[in-house]
């Protein structure tokens, strides 16, 4: 019996079965190569939902994670701890102005950003929130009701009341929507588990200055498109406008559970003790590896590798477009690629991850790839080289 199937029996045995897994244990890391545990290798193009950001294992994160643990792995936030000192500092000096709560995963940064908006408006009468459809905000409660999408909600009836839907990227629809009960609008940028749909400019101005004018709470969930992978550090900065409160996950931790809610000026202040809490938030060790993300951000050039190489991905899928019909649309901002087909793709991907390739598959037609910010030309190559002889065989 091989090692995975070994594995695998004791997960049909004894772990709830809350996930489509394909039959692959990863047993090792590095960059964007990932190895099962029977030895064969993989390009890793959706690097744990985009958690590990800058590659798998990125040695600044490694010995910041080494050096922590031998210090002070958990401390509770009755106390002070200068790592979640240091990197709310960091966070703040990449942003805007504010302060930062800290959670353990996007649904909880959201979950906060939520409770933060409904407290400001609470005097006032303010408890809607106006989320888009296609969307996806976490898994929680309050959160698949916040998603725009029926699929996640299915048997968790009845659902938390407050919550709006609108079309994407529709102005006019948002603003038949606010009402003097309106506290927030929340939406990503760019909605990833959506389809790679990207907000433009002309819609995130009009919610910029809806919000000024209205006295709404405008937040933005960056769990999936913040740390670089828009190609600047957090993907409000391509539209020159800023939220009041932006959520942040995944890459931020570089392979460790993070989540953080960031409050612009006179919002930092609204959540106050008693309010909202978090056990394990901003824990010494999870802190100290998102310190090392910016660092390896800065320090590496990712920025600038992120771009050139958004721009080569694109142009090598745009050839793979010309020569196959079934392919729509490439859809890209920097290294958040959305590849829409004709056809589904399922089957795409699972023939992809024989082949050695590990991508993405949403809403049923499009390849989602999203590689770390470190890729090489090389590795692009090689993507490229198995996404066409996957193609050929459709």
């Amino acid at each position: 019996m091989k090692k995975t199937e070994k594995i695998v029996g004791l997960y049909d045995k004894y772990v709830m079965h809350t996930y489509k897994r394909v039959p692959l244990c990863l047993a090792k890391a590095k960059g964007a190569k990932v190895w099962d545990i029977d030895g064969k290798t993989y390009l890793d193009f959706f690097p744990g939902w985009a958690v590990s950001g800058i590659g798998h294992c990125h040695s600044r994160v490694v010995a910041a994670i080494n050096k922590q643990a031998k210090l002070l792995l958990h401390v509770s936030n009755n106390y002070y701890s200068a790592p979640q000192a240091l990197l709310a500092e960091a966070i703040i000096r990449n942003s805007f102005p504010g302060k930062v709560f800290f959670a353990n995963s996007g649904a909880e940064a959201n979950e906060a950003a939520v409770k933060l908006a409904r407290k400001y408006g609470h005097d006032k009468g303010k408890y809607e929130i106006i989320t888009m459809t296609k969307s996806f905000h976490g898994r929680t409660l309050a959160m698949i009701t916040a998603t725009g999408q029926d699929k996640v909600k299915i048997g968790f009836e009845p659902l938390p009341a407050g919550f709006i839907h609108v079309p994407f990227n529709d102005i006019e629809a948002v603003k038949e929507a606010v009402t003097d009960k309106t506290a927030a609008i929340m939406l990503e940028p760019i909605q990833c588990e959506g389809g790679i749909n990207i907000a433009s400019p002309e819609y995130m101005k009009a919610l910029r200055a809806l919000c000024d004018e209205k006295d709404i709470v405008l937040i933005f969930d960056e769990v999936q498109t913040g740390m670089g992978r828009a190609g600047k550090i957090f993907a409000y900065q391509n539209y020159d406008i800023e939220p009041d409160v932006m959520t942040l996950a995944k890459a931020l931790g570089g392979g460790l559970p993070i989540g953080a809610a960031v409050a612009k000026g006179k919002f930092g202040d609204v959540l106050t003790p008693g309010t909202h809490a978090s056990t394990f938030g901003g824990s010494p060790i999870v802190c100290a590896a998102g310190l090392a993300v910016f660092e390896a951000i800065k320090k590496d050039k990712l920025l600038q590798n992120t771009n050139s190489m958004g721009v080569y991905l694109k142009k090598k899928l745009e050839g793979l477009k010309k020569k196959y019909h079934f392919v729509k649309e490439i859809r890209t901002v920097a290294l958040i690629i959305g590849v829409e087909l004709s056809v589904k793709g399922e089957d795409i991907y699972k023939e992809c991850l024989k082949e050695g390739l590990l991508i993405n598959c949403t809403q049923e037609t499009i390849l989602r790839i999203m590689p770390p910010l470190n890729v090489t030309k090389a590795e692009i190559d090689k993507a490229i080289s198995i996404l066409d002889k996957v193609f050929s065989k459709v």
